[in-house]
């Protein structure tokens, strides 16, 4: 199974970029033996000049684009469902034991999600109601990510 972040915006050098860069090569790392043959992350941006619902728009229809054609879609939403790290560890074990061939994370803009694209996800998962800063998102998602294979791989980075 691939796991695929889509995400707008173009991450830069710094702090955020580094600390995806590790949690990707921890992901890449152990997820062959829990069955993820694949992780990446497609960055899309809307061109320049755009604002507001076109531009939500215009990266919806990027966003579809950088998809992979089957599997489990959950866009990330404030109004999504918060889970615990185990609740979203069995999320992933699962879609994976149904022969789901991806997981894909769906991640705006600073406008947010366009509705379209929210509402074709099969779920929206929330990091609490707090807003967040996409980038951070980013490297949050990545940890929630590497911490579900080790809570499935039973190692202990994972102290509930």
């Amino acid at each position: 199974m691939r796991l695929v972040i889509a995400a707008v915006g173009r991450l830069k050098s710094g702090p955020e970029a580094d600390l995806i860069a590790d949690y990707a090569a921890r992901i890449k790392a152990g997820g062959k033996a829990l069955g993820i043959t694949d992780f990446s992350i497609s960055e899309v941006e809307a061109p320049k000049g755009l604002e507001g619902v076109q531009r939500q728009s215009r990266e919806g229809e990027l966003l579809a684009a950088a998809l992979p054609d089957s599997g489990w879609r959950i866009a990330l939403d404030e109004r999504g469902k918060e889970l615990g790290s185990a609740e979203f560890a069995k999320l992933i074990e699962t879609k994976r034991d149904q022969g789901s061939p991806a997981i894909s994370f769906i991640i705006g803009g600073a406008d947010g999600l366009v509705p379209a694209i929210r509402d074709s996800a099969n779920s929206t998962l929330a990091f609490g109601k707090a807003t967040w800063p996409h980038m951070l998102v980013r490297a949050m998602l990545c940890e929630q990510i590497y911490r579900a294979m080790t809570i499935l791989a039973g190692h202990p980075y994972h102290r509930a």
